[in-house]
């Protein structure tokens, strides 16, 4: 059927006098999908109710599907696809307004674009037959997915089918695609900047989301008070400089307890990756600029387009057994990097951030960093990589890493900072013995081609170069001949170290500055490693830092905090005592301190239980001890008070020590306490409401977030509502942070005045949620994550995906007796980076 015969119904339904949509007509010669190259798309379109079209190039045109609530990566969740007309070609490039009086009418967005293919021995002519199977690689939707087309019931005319993400790498939990992908990939922009007209009003009435933009925009002019004039354009963003990177201690047992968390050792070259947009420098661990060295990594890391930012890492390439194998990774380099797509090509694990538009991030806690690193790269894909890491669960790692022929692993404090020198707050424990050393001469070998018998090493002790033995295994032929070469240059006639008669006799002396990393069994009483083997030369490690590793006997999994009167009730109705809340705490710190850690806080105070006298504080005349911190702050009359701050888990347990109950913190960190880094609409519902209406709230509050762009989080407080979070970049101020809460807050109670209030009046709240922006002013605060709260049942404040909020019951849903619980939760894929996202308040 010609591309102008299917487009009839297309061309029907619209009015192209009043809609800027395309005219129905054939464009160039149409891709064949089973051949591969053909397009698709995904338009984000907000007209009777929200739902994504999803566009295939067939046949000439787009085949479409009108999606609810969206495509999820999900396996287990199957959205409905309604079978709707073709589409133009055209139409791929379409975003913008459709009349509200239009077929269709609303507002679209591209939200997602790049090509679609059958997979193989299936055709896209399968549509006809009410199934396909089809792999997708665009910016968001990557993967292979199924469309069913179901049987239809009596009467109905639509033709329904079942979206529905199989099980591969791109397969994730939940929702994060239509929860976290709030912009246009042809624009940036979010639903509600498509809906702006050219005066900044929001012009799709008769809509929700639109009334309450319009609000917003409304509300924006009558506070008006901003410069008109343009901004200045800004130079190109430039990558962060170069920093040392953080080393880690060799130890001789994995460090226990919930304090730490646990990553694979990876077998390759430490690097520091400095970002800004398509500007990309690879540093090793010296310092040294190897960007060209890495070349297929450089582009996968450029097309991210991050903003400036400085990556720690590991680059690897993967052995025949599927391990990171550094001889492998040698050998790549040597014959000059491969391209994506070879069996041993480059990969890059992201283990820390430390640099991120701007922030320092090494006064963060190891967690924290961690999180934001994952938020950071949540769009990415191989071969860059986000290490895993667990949490407590150690010595079960190493034993599987070992198992596995791996390195080992690397075990981090979890409240610790990122310092640029070797430190006791990570730790590596190895599988076998493996050190570098420096080569200082070679034995000639009586093997006919065999350039050489074995190599004498040495490391520095002191200022003194020590001879530490020999090494003669490990050689392939290539990584012979291209030592000898080395060697030739480095030809000397004396000695570099001290070695005794026998074990200088026939030797060619070199200067020292080739190093080679050697395993090996153990170290000889006399200091020489035995059963040594030869894996490769380190390019990336001077020879006068080569220095011998000595494990550890033992470390210490953290600070001792002495909790006294363990056995006193601070719950009576449960029974729970200070006791049990100080091993809530212990236990939940590593989930609590990204959001806790270097934020002033105020303590609920409730030194002889819950059901006594409880207060606020937060300032402290000393008597908190050593791990509880001051930051000083200036009030509103010029004069400056010392406010409290944590950062670390013994930090937590001292002010449990002194009776603190609930933890509540600021919109900022102590670093700068003028820059509000988060939003939170704390919903409050009138005694006459139930929990299902907050639930409802909440959503509404997510999605009208999502038409400005904001990803939001949801909270249970642990009290009687919900907070919704939206984690902010700092660089405003908290006058426009104030004025965006109260705003947003108004426009959601005008557009639905019986629903919600944005006044705390208990007169105004009859019947109503309550939208308590005030938590979004400098001073005040919030109830954080984890946060246990001074209520009957010892409940808490805990992150939950909006799935799962879907099945919640009340805001009470754990207590101090489900940290287990809570820290097992906290792994699952769809909280993964909760609390976490690069975006910036919006100018409305």
């Amino acid at each position: 059927m010609a591309a102008s015969d299917l487009l009839k119904d297309y061309n029907a339904k619209r009015n192209f006098a009043k809609t800027a949509e395309p005219k129905g007509e054939r464009g160039a010669k149409p891709a064949d999908p089973d051949k591969g190259g053909a397009r698709f798309i995904v338009q984000k379109h907000d007209a009777t109710r929200l739902h994504w079209d999803l566009r295939l190039e067939a046949d000439g045109v787009l085949k479409s599907w009108a999606v609810t609530k969206g495509p999820s990566p999900d396996p287990d969740i199957k959205r409905l696809a309604v079978r709707t007309e073709d589409h133009p070609m055209s139409y791929a490039e379409f975003e913008g307004l459709i009349p509200k009086d239009e077929y269709g009418g609303g507002t679209v967005m591209l939200w997602d674009k790049g090509t679609w293919q059958p997979i193989a021995g299936k055709s896209w002519k399968d549509i006809d037959k009410g199934h396909l199977h089809f792999s997708l690689d665009g910016e968001r939707m990557k993967g292979e997915w199924l469309l069913i087309r179901l049987k239809p019931r009596p009467g109905e005319k639509r033709e329904n089918w079942l979206l529905r993400k199989l099980q591969d790498q791109y397969a994730e939990d939940g929702d994060p695609l239509i929860e976290r992908e709030l912009t246009s990939v042809l624009t940036g922009r979010s639903m509600a900047e498509i809906a702006a007209d050219k005066g900044g009003a929001y012009s799709l009435e008769g809509k929700k989301g639109a009334d309450f933009a319009a609000q917003m925009a409304k509300a924006a002019r009558r506070n008006e008070s901003k410069d008109k004039r343009p901004a200045k354009k800004s130079a190109p963003a430039k990558p962060p400089k170069f920093r040392k990177p953080q080393l880690a201690t060799l130890v001789d047992a994995v460090p226990s307890g919930n304090g730490w968390m646990h990553e694979i050792k990876f077998d390759g070259y430490r690097a520091m990756v400095g970002v800004a947009g398509e500007n990309v420098t690879v540093w090793t661990r010296n310092g040294k600029d190897w960007t060209d060295k890495f070349g297929p990594l450089v582009e996968a890391i450029a097309a991210l387009d991050l903003p400036p930012c400085l990556i720690d890492g590991e680059i690897v390439a993967h052995g025949k057994d599927g391990n990171p194998d550094f001889s492998t990774l040698q050998a790549l380099l040597k014959r000059g990097h491969g391209s994506q797509g070879e069996d041993d090509a480059l990969a890059f694990h992201a283990f820390d951030l430390v640099e991120l538009d701007g922030e320092d991030l090494t006064p963060r806690t190891n967690i924290e960093r961690k999180e934001r690193l994952e938020a950071l790269l949540s769009d990415a894909a191989l071969p860059i990589h986000v290490a895993d890491h667990v949490i407590g669960a150690g010595e079960k790692l190493y034993e599987t890493m070992c198992g596995a022929g791996q390195e080992g692993i690397i075990s981090k404090k979890i409240d610790a900072p990122y310092r640029s020198s070797r430190t006791k707050a990570w730790v590596k424990v190895k599988c076998t013995l493996r050190q570098e050393f420096v080569i200082i001469g070679w034995k000639k070998s009586g093997a006919k081609g065999r350039p050489f018998a074995s190599l004498l090493l040495a490391q520095h002790e002191g200022k003194t170069l020590v001879y530490k033995g020999n090494v003669g295994t490990g050689f392939t032929m290539d990584a012979m001949d291209d030592l000898a070469a080395k060697m030739k240059r480095l030809e000397r006639k004396t000695p570099p170290a001290e070695v005794d008669n026998v074990s200088a006799r026939g030797v060619t002396w070199l200067t020292p500055k080739l190093v080679a990393e050697i395993a090996f069994a153990e170290f000889t009483a006399g200091g020489n490693v035995r059963h040594a083997s030869y894996l490769g030369l380190r390019g990336d490690k001077a020879a006068e830092d080569i220095v011998p590793e000595h494990a550890s006997s033992a470390i210490e999994a953290a600070d001792s905090v002495e909790i006294s009167s363990r056995e006193r009730v601070v719950f009576p109705d449960t029974g729970q005592t200070k006791g049990d809340l100080a091993d809530y705490y212990a236990a939940i710190a590593p989930l609590m301190l990204p959001f806790t850690a270097q934020r002033p806080v105020s303590l609920v105070r409730c030194p002889q239980g819950r059901a006594k006298k409880c207060f606020f504080q937060k300032h402290d005349s000393g008597s908190f001890g050593p791990y509880v911190h001051h930051v000083p702050i200036t009030e509103k009359n010029g004069g400056a008070e010392d406010y409290l701050y944590v950062e670390d888990a013994p930090g937590l347990l001292a002010c449990v020590q002194m009776g603190t109950i609930e933890f509540h913190g600021w919109c900022a960190r102590t670093d700068d306490v003028e820059a509000p880094d988060k939003l939170v609409f704390d919903l409050d519902p009138d005694e006459g409401l139930d929990f299902e209406d907050v639930k409802k709230a909440a959503k509404d509050i997510h999605d009208r977030l999502a038409d400005l762009g904001l990803t939001s989080f949801a909270m249970l407080s642990g009290g009687k509502g919900v907070h919704v979070i939206v984690p902010l970049r700092t660089g405003h101020s908290w006058e426009a942070h104030k004025d965006f809460a109260r705003r947003f807050a108004e426009a959601l109670s005008l557009a639905e005045p019986d629903r919600f209030t944005a006044t705390m009046s208990k007169a105004k709240r009859k019947g109503k949620i309550f939208i308590d922006w005030l938590r979004n002013q400098r001073g005040s605060t919030s109830v954080l994550p984890c946060s246990a709260r001074a209520r009957s049942g010892a409940p808490v404040a805990v992150p939950v995906s909006w799935r799962e909020l879907e099945d919640m019951t009340h805001a009470q849903q754990f207590s101090i007796s489900d940290a287990k619980k809570l820290i097992e939760r906290s792994r699952h894929k769809a909280l993964q980076g909760w609390g976490f996202a690069e975006q910036a308040l919006p100018d409305v």
